[in-house]
C-alpha cells in the first residue's frame, strides 16, 4: 500500500512538472513580444545614360521657327541620376503568437538632365530635380496557419510631379510548398502643368485659329528657371505663386502563385491588371510636325495593362541556381511586349557568390507614336491624328541588359559587425533607339 501511494505521488508530481512546461512552453510562445529593430538595408546606386531622341525636343534634334528666329534644340538624352534608399525592418509578436512585421524606407534621388533644360528653348529651364519619396509598409502573419495580411502607403515628391499611394495585400502558404498572394494598390498622382516656353496660343490650343478660347497658358515659373515669370495671355503677363496640376489615377490588382515541383524545380506565375486614367502624358513633352507645327504631346485618358508573367527556378547541386523569367505585356494603345531574363548565381564558397544576368525586351510601337516630322497635317495644317506623341518609350525597339552581381554574407558579419551582407550589382543597358546606360548599386544589410 505504502509502495503505490509513493507510486500515484511520483506519477502526480510527474505530471505538475510536465504540465508546468507545457504551459511555460506555450506563454513562451503566445507572450507578447515589442517590436525590434531586425534589420536595415541600404541600398545606393548611380545611373548614367545617353540617347539622342529626347521627348522634351520632339524625338529628336528639332528645329523651333524660321529664319533668323529658328532654334535649334538638340536631342540629347544624357542623364545621370545618384539613388539611396533606407529601409529599416521591424519585428514583433501579438498575444496570440502572429508576427507583425514593420517596413519604414526613405528614398531620395538626384537626377541631371540634359533635355530638361530645354523646357526653355533658351537651355534656361532648371536642368537637375530631387525625388523623395518615404514609405511604410505592415504585415501580419499566422505563422501556423500559413496567412498573411498587410497594408501600406507610399507617398514620392519632385518638382513637377508628386504621387500618393495605398496597397493592401494577402497571401496564403500551404504544407505543400504553394504560396498564393494578392494585391491590389492605388496611386494618385499629380502632374504639374509646365508648358515649354516657346509656346504660343497656337500651340496650346492645338488649332491655328487664335481666337479658339482654350488653354492659352504659357507657363514660366521658377520651377523651370525661365524669364519673365507667371502666366502669359497672349503675350500679357500676370504674375502667379502656383503651377496648375492634373490629376493622374493608377489601380492595380496583381495575383500570384508559387508551388515547389520538386527539390530541384520551384515554379511562380504572375498576372497584373492595370487602369490609369487622368492626364497621361507630359506637358513639356513637344510634338514638331511634318509642316514644323508645334504641340505638345496629346494622348486619351485612359490606358488597360495586362502582363502576364513566367518564374521558374532550378537548382543544380548546392552551388548553382538558374533564375528564369518571361513576362508578355500588352494595352489598349497598341503596344504588345516580351520580356526574357535569365540570372545564375554560382556560390564560390558558402558565403560568396557571383550572379551574372541578362535581359532581353522587345515592344511594337502604340499607334499614337511618330518621330519628329513624321506626324501629318491636314490641307489646312491642322493635325490629322487625334493624340499624337514623340516619345519614343512608346516607339518599337528591342533591348539588352547585361551585367553581374557579387555577393558576401561571412557567418557573423563583416569582422563581426553588425554588416551582415554585401552586395554589388553593375548592369549596361542597349537599346536599338541608340540609347545607352550604366548603373552600378551597392546593397549592405545590417542585422
Amino acid at each position: 500500500m505504502k509502495k503505490l501511494s509513493l507510486t500515484l505521488i511520483g506519477l502526480y508530481l510527474l505530471f505538475l512538472h510536465g504540465y508546468s512546461q507545457i504551459t511555460q512552453h506555450y506563454q513562451d510562445i503566445f507572450q507578447s513580444k515589442p517590436l525590434k529593430l531586425e534589420e536595415i538595408n541600404l541600398v545606393t546606386s548611380y545611373y548614367t545614360q545617353n540617347g539622342t531622341h529626347s521627348a522634351v525636343t520632339g524625338g529628336g534634334t528639332a528645329i523651333l521657327g524660321t529664319g533668323f528666329n529658328a532654334i535649334t534644340l538638340p536631342g540629347s538624352e544624357q542623364l545621370n541620376d545618384f539613388s539611396n534608399m533606407l529601409e529599416l525592418k521591424f519585428v514583433g509578436y501579438g498575444e496570440t503568437g502572429n508576427r507583425h512585421t514593420i517596413l519604414a524606407g526613405l528614398g531620395i534621388d538626384h537626377h541631371t538632365a540634359a533635355s530638361q533644360k530645354y523646357i526653355s528653348p533658351t537651355g534656361a529651364s532648371k536642368p537637375e530635380g530631387t525625388r523623395v519619396y518615404p514609405s511604410i509598409n505592415w504585415t501580419v502573419e499566422n505563422l501556423e496557419k500559413g496567412t498573411e495580411v498587410g497594408v501600406g502607403t507610399y507617398y514620392s515628391h519632385e518638382y513637377n510631379y508628386s504621387s500618393f499611394a495605398l496597397d493592401g495585400h494577402v497571401g496564403y502558404k500551404n504544407k505543400t510548398g504553394g504560396e498564393f498572394g494578392a494585391k491590389v494598390s492605388a496611386y494618385f498622382d499629380q502632374v504639374s502643368m509646365i508648358y515649354p516656353t516657346d509656346d504660343s496660343t497656337k500651340y496650346k490650343t492645338g488649332t491655328n485659329d487664335i481666337t479658339t478660347p482654350l488653354d492659352q497658358l504659357v507657363i514660366k515659373t521658377n520651377a523651370s528657371r525661365s524669364s519673365g515669370g507667371g502666366v502669359a495671355y497672349y503675350g500679357a503677363t500676370s504674375q502667379e505663386s502656383s503651377i496648375p496640376t492634373a490629376s493622374r489615377n493608377t489601380y492595380t490588382a496583381s495575383l500570384s502563385f508559387s508551388q515547389v515541383v520538386n527539390k530541384s524545380v520551384q515554379l511562380a506565375i504572375l498576372f497584373d491588371a492595370v487602369k490609369q486614367d487622368g492626364y497621361l502624358g507630359l506637358p513639356f513633352h513637344r510634338v514638331v510636325f511634318a509642316n514644323h507645327l508645334e504641340r505638345i504631346e496629346r494622348l486619351p485618358s485612359s490606358r488597360t495593362k495586362i502582363p502576364i508573367g513566367l518564374r521558374l527556378n532550378y537548382f543544380i547541386g548546392d552551388n548553382v541556381i538558374v533564375r528564369s523569367y518571361y513576362r508578355y505585356y500588352t494595352d489598349d494603345w497598341g503596344l504588345t511586349a516580351h520580356t526574357a531574363s535569365i540570372e545564375i548565381p554560382y556560390k564560390i564558397t558558402p558565403f560568396f557568390s557571383v550572379s551574372p544576368f541578362y535581359r532581353y525586351y522587345s515592344q511594337s510601337a502604340t499607334k499614337y507614336f511618330a518621330p519628329l516630322y513624321q506626324h501629318q497635317v491636314d490641307a489646312v495644317g491642322n493635325p490629322k491624328e487625334t493624340y499624337f506623341t514623340s516619345n519614343y518609350a512608346s516607339s518599337a525597339f528591342s533591348s539588352n541588359y547585361v551585367g553581374i552581381g557579387v555577393r558576401s554574407a561571412p557567418p557573423g558579419g563583416f569582422k563581426n559587425s553588425y554588416l551582415a551582407s554585401l552586395e554589388v550589382r553593375y548592369g549596361h543597358y542597349v537599346q536599338t533607339t541608340d540609347l545607352n546606360s550604366n548603373v552600378i548599386s551597392l546593397h549592405f544589410s545590417f542585422k
